[in-house]
């Protein structure tokens, strides 16, 4: 048995980050090395493989100064269940933590202090943390940014997202490195030939996490501009006010008949493979997960061209399928995907596949 490597996230709802800590802790395993996923909390809308060790250190404080006294508290926490971990199987040769709320926590362990740890960053942060915010606000976030990532190993998922880390976040690294997403190509082929409950309909097809940031305002004004003979399918979760908030939107645009909320799929490559075309409507995405598994699925791809790794992604003839940040020019490049979508090739994902981004992280021990 290889190295022990150990990967640390705030829980595992079903996000675009989860999912790709998950495939890696996967692909390390299969090739020989120990590996433990520690989650801080108990949500997981994920099978997680047998050959992967889960550990869940869980807050279940509920008593006064509870966001006061939360990082230490949880970092305390972990700190025990580390040290258990460690006399078990030894120290890891590698420790990936992952997300924001985890690094903070992270950043507090007396356990990880002098460990070989990276700090993985998924997103573009300063449009999903400082992007509202101004004056004294913004630069009170961007210390507190700072002070967890000033002079760490940090790995982040596109280029455009280390760029903006050190430009506007201002954060020297002790190293910087980008290292794409992994996405198993063979096996991404394999569970899109599963049964689609949706097969029988005409759609466009929209997957994200229910958030401000990935502006489905922006995506049902599009669709209604559109006017395409097909509807529209939304499927992801989140909070119960931006639900709500899309809910009514639907209504408003009178799209009742024409948009369905799917929820969160465990399995989404069979609704991803029918679709006419796959549709992004951010401000901001570290890499944009969903953009490469609908090359592999060989399905048209659409996003407005924001802040992070979309260009990464979507260059040549795809460049053509990048909209502006209005409603008006993604509506155009919908209908440019339905009417006139472009001929995907293998090359346009080759650089994603698991096995170089695994190399990578092998690299990094």
């Amino acid at each position: 048995m290889k190295e022990h490597i150990l990967f640390i996230i705030d829980g595992l709802p079903g996000g675009g980050a989860e999912n790709v800590t998950i495939r890696l802790c996967h692909g390390l395993s299969q090739r020989g090395y120990q590996v433990t996923l520690l989650s801080l909390a108990e949500k997981c809308d994920y099978a997680i493989p047998a050959d992967i060790e889960l550990l869940i250190d869980a807050d279940s404080y509920h008593g006064l100064f509870y966001r006061q006294t939360e990082l230490k508290r949880r970092a305390n926490s972990m700190d025990k269940t580390l040290q258990a971990l460690f006399a078990r199987k030894g120290i890891p040769a590698l420790i990936v933590s992952n997300l924001h709320k985890t690094d903070r926590i992270v950043a507090l362990s007396k356990q990880l202090a002098d460990k070989n740890i990276w700090y993985c960053i998924h997103g573009i942060f300063s449009q999903s943390y400082l992007g509202n915010k101004k004056g004294f606000s913004r630069w009170l976030k961007q210390k507190k940014i700072q002070k967890v990532y000033q002079g760490k190993n940090i790995i982040t998922v596109s280029n455009a997202a280390g760029q903006d880390l050190i430009e506007n976040i201002k954060i020297v690294p002790n190293q910087l490195k980008t290292i794409y997403n992994p996405f198993d190509i063979q096996e991404i082929r394999t569970l899109a030939s599963e049964n689609n409950p949706y097969q029988k309909q005409d759609y466009l097809l929209h997957i994200g996490r229910f958030h401000q940031v990935k502006r489905h305002d922006r995506l049902l004004e599009a669709f209604a501009l559109a006017d395409l003979p097909c509807k529209l399918l939304i499927a992801g979760q989140g909070s119960s006010e931006v639900t709500s908030n899309i809910k009514n939107k639907i209504v408003a645009l009178n799209l009742e008949n024409k948009v369905s909320l799917i929820g969160f799929l465990a399995n989404p490559f069979p609704v991803i493979k029918d679709a006419k075309a796959v549709v992004l409507s951010s401000d901001s995405e570290g890499l944009g997960n969903v953009l490469v598994e609908s090359l592999i699925c060989n399905t048209p791809i659409v996003s407005t061209n924001c802040l992070g790794g979309i260009s990464e992604i979507m260059e040549g003839e795809l460049a053509g399928y990048k909209s502006e940040l209005n409603s008006a020019s993604l509506a155009e490049k919908m209908r440019l995907a339905y009417f006139n979508p472009p001929k995907i090739t293998p090359n346009m994902y080759q650089k994603f596949d698991i096995d170089e981004v695994i190399r990578q992280y092998i690299s990094l021990i």
